[in-house]
């Protein structure tokens, strides 16, 4: 390997990595992987949402034979308190007619499918090897070196796809230290059910799935949200915070507490109540949003999924933004080889011209704001659900008082948490976050 010279190496067989490979390897360029887990997937255990369009537009007849567990369709926004709930649901015959629109995932699973579609475009793989640094000539990227005998590999470029906290570009310089401001920690369980049961709780049938999003009381002021969604024989069911909110207060409960709590809460338990443990992961989700994205792109180097922070955590979106920068860094390149240009950052700015155009920056800066916003205000995650629930209590309570005495103490209620300025700023706090 080490004598060899490739068109490119992607470092990293998550998602976004997966997607760059396979579209160079399908072009014909010469492509190496490297992939530091057992195999692709075996660091990924839990459960995920995959968003069709993006896969398609890379392997169109993906849906043949990759291993999806089902089809969402309904979606489920839940506001919590302690004891209840206040939410909306969208369900839609629509989405129950093929082509499908998500689908949920084993990870495991899933990567290791896509990984073999990678190897059958052309792609070499090495697995269980730690890329410990990109090999410079300069500010050039020529290479990486590898924790193995031999281990100096070179090629026109590099692709970056090792994650959220990719220590690879930060050893480099390419982008500064994580900040726990921009980073979620999130806790995830997949509790095997009987598929007969997950469909008569769920209302559904084979194949079709549920997705539920929670936000509230249940993180107790930090930023975070919490969900559930149906796979075949499982359930995956999860709550992230942000780190920096675990920081401040040490004794604020720790994650697999909160997660503990959320499965106890009322209108959960009955959903998962039997569902047996099989698998339980922490992971890092990057949730900094349009102002924490580095600089992608430079001599011989790109950078595309978690590790450039492609997530847009407004609608918990990842997979999407992560196959679609893996794509369009590969096509960055092709087009590059097919123009016999050199991989210099001039040439590999057309990546971030490309993301620029895309829905990934679009949508990231539509919501550029609400990591600042919602970091600095925690009563979006304790008064106001509190709030909100206690007001449909009061009006859906029959006890002989009118409505007009109940509108009066729900307006009482919300003043007096907040007073007029604060609800007139929290206003214009969420105008900002989603305008």
């Amino acid at each position: 390997m080490a004598a060899e010279k490739f068109d490119a190496i992607v470092v990293g067989a998550g998602p976004s990595g997966n997607t760059a490979a396979y579209t160079l390897a399908k072009a014909g360029l010469k492509v190496l992987q490297i992939e530091r887990g057992e195999y692709p997937g075996s660091k990924n255990v839990q459960g995920a949402i995959l968003y069709a369009d993006a896969l398609e537009k890379v392997i169109p007849d993906f849906r043949d034979d990759a291993p999806l567990e089902r089809h969402v369709i309904e979606q489920r926004i839940w506001v919590l308190d302690e004891a209840s709930f206040v939410g909306t649901h969208y369900r839609s015959d629509d989405y129950n007619k093929p082509p499908y629109n998500r689908y949920t995932i084993i990870r495991a699973q899933f990567d290791k499918w896509f990984s073999a579609k990678v190897r059958e475009a052309g792609a070499m793989l090495i697995c269980e090897t730690t890329v410990e640094e990109l090999l410079m000539d300069g500010d050039r990227c020529i290479g990486v070196r590898c924790d193995r005998k031999g281990g100096e590999v070179h090629a026109d470029v590099v692709v970056l796809a090792d994650g959220v906290n990719s220590t690879l570009a930060r050893k480099a310089g390419l982008h500064e230290e994580l900040k726990p401001k921009n980073v979620a920690l999130a806790v995830k369980e997949i509790l095997f059910m009987p598929e007969e049961v997950i469909q008569q709780r769920f209302n559904v049938q084979e194949e079709e799935g549920v997705v539920i999003e929670m936000m509230g009381t249940v993180t107790e002021g930090m930023v975070g949200t919490g969900f559930l969604y149906t796979n075949k024989e499982s359930l995956t069911i999860g709550v992230g915070c942000l780190l920096s909110d675990f920081k401040a207060n040490p004794k604020r409960t720790q994650p697999y507490a909160l997660l503990e709590k959320l499965k106890k809460h009322p209108s959960i338990a009955p959903l998962i109540a039997g569902g047996e443990m099989k698998e339980y992961c922490a992971h890092l989700i990057p949730e900094g949003g349009f102002h924490a994205v580095p600089k992608v792109y430079g001599d011989g180097w790109m950078i595309v999924g978690d590790s450039g922070g492609f997530v847009n955590a407004a609608h918990r979106e990842g997979s999407n933004l992560a196959m679609t920068t893996g794509r369009l860094a590969a096509e960055t390149i092709i087009a590059a080889k097919a123009a016999g240009k050199p991989m210099t950052a001039k040439t590999l700015s057309a990546y971030k011209a490309a993301l620029d155009d895309s829905f990934v920056m679009k949508d990231l800066h539509k919501y550029r704001d609400m990591p600042e916003v919602l970091h600095t205000s925690p009563h979006f995650f304790t008064t106001y659900p509190a709030l909100v629930n206690q007001a449909a209590r009061t009006m859906f309570t029959v006890d002989g008082v009118d409505k007009k005495t109940k509108e009066r103490a729900i307006f009482g209620s919300f003043k007096t948490a907040r007073r007029w300025g604060g609800l007139v700023g929290d206003a214009f706090k969420l105008w900002r976050a989603f305008r």
